[in-house]
């Protein structure tokens, strides 16, 4: 009611939307069509309601609020902060942790349970027809926040989350986030970065992967970048150290079937530039030439960077690209502000988060690139390339679509 700007129920009529920019929360529990095989139905009713009731304080704490339950899922909506989204999460699997004790005790199995996070732009609003209404969210925001719930089980891991929470984070460096994989979505041309959150991971695994961190993400760079023999190699050091990594594990079987098959599970298109086409297009004849060059300028870098020899060649190039990014960004941020764009801030904030991260990763490549090409290289995919046709795709056609309403 407060997102829409109504005063009561009574109020909201089909149709009755806004769009704004939220973090998505789809939580499930594992196997639990299996688990409630085991109860009687009344037996079922009673187990999810405890559940839940024991879920939802968590995300009422941090400012968000449950949409709908699905079952024994829930959907979940932050619209103020990603961290308020992960902080639920994290605190969603504490409460578990309790919730599992009284089970026990009662002598019945643990549960688990699986979160997905996503940050974009969403429609909340009332759906139905003449005898129901009910209010929802809809959008691609949401359906990638589901699809990484379902890949939870697949990972074996209980909090993933996009790379949109991942730069919408205000400290991501508090939280233990590594890198897990790329997926496709349906409907989307370009892959989607995953990553694990292992905060609420069992403190000696947790120590584990603390440690093992780099090791494991060169191990996972060069299985995408297709040196299934070095990533190989590099995941039985890490699998020697970290046992119980899941993970880990995936991609020591995704080696192992690579081997056998020569079938490799990524999304292809590490390495190659990123082309400019139509569907790039804003339909503002500035900001359209600027991002046509931008393309071209980012697959430039990273060519070069591919042949640089010594650290100090970096820099220059670096700077090449930093220079024209911020002369696209101050120009964006200007036509937004003389069309009275109403998501200036939030492209502000995104222009500024990227700034940070690239002068992060410029120190990074004059100290590591020498030894380690291969993860260096996949970490400039990661930022430098997704981040921008990402930006462009979405939250810059958001911007040519509102200029056509205008």
């Amino acid at each position: 009611m407060n997102l829409l700007g109504k005063a009561s129920v009574s109020d909201i009529k089909l149709g009755d939307s806004i769009e704004l920019n939220m973090t998505i929360l789809f939580s499930d529990i594992r196997d639990f069509t299996s688990l409630s095989e085991s109860m009687t139905s009344r037996e079922t009713f009673g187990f999810i309601n405890a559940y839940l009731k024991e879920m939802e304080p968590a995300l009422f704490e941090s400012h968000g609020f449950i949409d709908k339950y699905i079952g024994d899922g829930i959907l979940g909506i932050f619209p103020n902060s990603a961290d308020d989204a992960l902080s639920a999460s994290l605190s969603m699997l504490k409460r578990l942790k309790g919730f599992n004790i009284i089970r026990r005790k009662s002598g019945a199995p643990p549960i688990r349970i699986g979160i997905g996070l996503n940050t974009g732009l969403a429609m909340a609003g009332a759906v139905g027809g003449s005898h129901r209404i009910e209010t929802t969210v809809i959008g691609d925001a949401v359906n990638l926040a589901s699809r990484l719930q379902s890949l939870t089980k697949t990972y074996g891991v209980p909090i993933l989350i996009s790379e949109h929470v991942l730069y919408s984070l205000e400290e991501p460096e508090s939280h233990d986030i590594r890198f897990v994989d790329r997926v496709r979505v349906k409907g989307k041309e370009q892959p989607q970065s995953v990553y694990e959150v292992f905060d609420a991971d069992l403190p000696k695994l947790r120590l584990a992967k603390r440690r093992a961190k780099s090791m494991f993400e060169e191990a996972l760079a060069n299985y995408h970048c297709r040196d299934i023999s070095k990533a190989r190699s590099l995941l039985r050091r890490y699998l020697a150290a970290c046992p119980e990594d899941m993970v880990a594990r995936v991609y020591a079987e995704r080696c192992a079937h690579f081997t056998k098959t020569g079938i490799h599970e990524g999304t292809g298109e590490i390495g190659m530039p990123i082309v400019w086409g139509e569907n790039c297009k804003i339909n503002h004849p500035e900001i359209d030439k600027q991002h046509r060059e931008l393309f071209a300028k980012v697959n430039k870098f990273v060519s070069e960077i591919r042949e640089v020899k010594k650290a100090s060649q970096v820099e220059p190039l670096a700077m090449f690209l930093h220079k024209y990014v911020i002369e696209h960004f101050e120009t964006e941020e200007r036509i937004m502000r003389e069309k009275g764009y109403p998501l200036l801030l939030l492209q502000q904030q995104q222009h500024a988060r990227f700034k940070k991260d690239f002068a992060f990763l410029e120190e990074e490549l004059c100290k590591k690139l020498a030894t380690q090409r291969t993860f260096m290289l996949f970490k400039i995919q990661l930022l430098v390339v997704d981040w921008l046709a990402n930006h462009t795709m979405k939250l810059d056609r958001h911007f040519g679509k509102y200029l056509c309403r205008a």
